[in-house]
Formats: structure tokens, C-alpha cells, sequence
């Protein structure tokens, strides 16, 4: 897929975009809004003529020791089957306990034993849609203790077991970094960022906790100015992907998520890939 940069397709701006069809390079949409038949998916459907399309889903849970939930995994790969998305992505994380869903998505321990059950999990996710799917790096409030790997390890670890690629989350490692006290630039460092597939930027609360600074990503405000210089600095590390603006919460006119979609073709074109502006196509 071509390094264009994308919004996140969100209801309040649906009929507006099947109306305008404005320029951006693809839309994403969360697979659990779509997994049954409705006049919404049937208006996706016929965006799917013009625009690229990622789905990204956020109830696999990857990261389940109990492994995936079959029936929703066959709504998940139906869904793929009908719109053909360029890609495909989940996260890190695991939210299903014992049948019940939680609406969250919770960290693992990066130890030997939850790598091998993700890699079992993104198997069988694999095998299933009959393509690669990428991997998104978490949000992080709280570190295992008894965690012998390090994120950018786990996850290089994750590629070379599966064969899946990465969603680089830019904003959750400016989250990560800051809520655990690390560097951002040294966890870009430790990964090899080859099998790096897409980028995801967003907006994160700053909440003070007991006299501590503590980010929250709610996806619910711009791209911060740290977030933007880690950006450059990871297009100008790794190269330019397809990038998506995601928006959330408090989901702001259609225009000033395009706004934002046209900074990160700035950024991407500034380090030397004209392909970072955000013409619409489809695929």
C-alpha cells in the first residue's frame, strides 16, 4: 500500500463522507462496528469503491491464554472477505476473560510464556484471514515486574515467530515512555522496524495523579508537538508507511481530522517521501 497518510471512519462523519468524498489516502474503521449487517456497512461497502480501507479490530484479544473466540473470529474474517481491506490490524493486548469482554485493552507481562501465546493467537488469526495482520504496540500505565523482555524485543520476537507486521502506534510510545520513565528515542532504537507496515497517530489526555504527570490515550484531542517530533523521527528511522489519524472521543468536525492527516503528509514529505500526501484512491 502506498505511504498515503488516512482518517479513522467514524459514524458522526459517515454521511458527510459518502456526500463530499473528500481526498484522503484510506479509511479506517474498527471491525467490531461492522460485524453484523447494517445500513452503516452497507454505506462502507460503497465507499469501498473509492477509498482504500484498513480494518483494525479491538476484540481479538491476541493476547488470551484461553485463545480466540472462534465465532467472533469468523465475523472478523467475513468482514475481511467482503471489503478486501489493504490492511489489517489488532493489538497487543488481551480483553476476554472466561467468555466475558472487558472494554479495555489489557498489558501483558513480555515474558517467553505470553510471547508464546500471542504467537499461537496471531497464528491462528493468520491462517484464518489468509494473510499477514499487524501488530499494534499498547498504551503502558504499569510495568510487569517480571517481564524479561523488553517491548521492542517482544514484538521483533512476535515478527520473526508469525511472520506478522507492525502497526508503530507513535502516539502510545510517547505514552509508554513518558508514563514509565523511558526515553521515546531509545524504544525506537531497540526495534529493527522492518516488518513495520503502518503508523497511527493521535491526541492523549494529561491527567495529574498525586503530584504526578501521568498520559492517557483517549484519542480524544490533535496530535501533540511530542508526538509530531517523534513522528519525523521515526519516518526519518524507518521510512514512510501508511499513516492514520485515529480521533475517538469527542470526534471533532470532518475538517480538522483532514487537517490533521495534511501535517503528517508535511512531516513524511519533509524527510523525502512525496508519497506522504493524502490524494484519494481506491484500491
Amino acid at each position: 500500500m502506498t505511504p498515503t497518510v488516512g482518517i479513522g471512519l467514524r459514524s458522526p462523519h459517515l454521511a458527510e463522507i459518502a456526500r463530499e468524498r473528500p481526498a484522503t489516502g484510506f479509511l479506517e474503521i474498527h471491525a467490531e462496528n461492522y460485524l453484523a449487517p447494517s445500513p452503516a456497512l452497507q454505506r462502507v461497502e460503497r465507499l469501498r469503491a473509492d477509498y482504500a480501507f484498513s480494518i483494525h479490530a479491538v476484540g481479538l484479544s491476541l493476547g488470551s491464554a484461553e485463545g480466540l473466540d472462534e465465532a467472533h473470529l469468523a465475523r472478523v474474517v467475513a468482514l475481511v472477505d467482503c471489503l478486501q481491506p489493504a490492511l489489517v490490524s489488532d493489538h497487543l493486548s488481551w480483553s476476554v476473560q472466561g467468555g466475558r469482554y472487558f472494554n479495555d485493552l489489557l498489558p501483558l507481562p513480555y515474558t517467553e510464556e505470553a510471547l508464546d501465546v500471542v504467537a499461537r493467537n496471531v497464528g491462528r488469526l493468520q491462517d484464518a484471514l489468509r494473510r499477514p495482520v499487524a501488530i499494534e504496540n499498547p498504551s503502558c500505565y504499569l510495568a510487569f515486574a517480571h517481564s524479561t523482555l523488553s517491548e521492542p524485543e517482544f514484538l521483533d520476537e512476535l515478527v520473526r515467530r508469525t511472520g506478522c507486521s507492525l502497526l508503530l502506534d507513535v502516539n502510545n510510545i510517547v505514552v509508554t515512555a513518558h508514563n514509565l520513565r523511558l526515553d521515546p528515542r531509545d524504544w525506537l532504537v531497540g526495534l529493527s522496524g522492518a516488518a513495520i507496515t503502518e503508523y497511527h497517530l493521535a491526541g492523549h489526555a494529561v491527567n495529574d495523579a498525586d503530584g504526578e504527570t501521568i498520559l492517557i490515550d483517549d484519542h480524544g484531542s490533535r496530535v501533540s508537538e511530542g508526538v509530531w517530533q517523534l513522528f519525523a523521527a521515526t519516518v526519518g528511522r524507518f521510512g514512510a508507511r501508511p499513516t492514520l489519524i485515529e480521533w475517538d472521543t469527542d470526534v471533532p468536525p470532518l475538517a480538522i481530522l483532514l487537517d490533521e492527516a495534511s501535517q503528517a503528509g508535511t512531516v513524511m514529505s519533509s524527510a523525502g517521501f512525496p508519497g506522504g500526501t493524502h490524494a484519494a484512491h481506491a484500491a
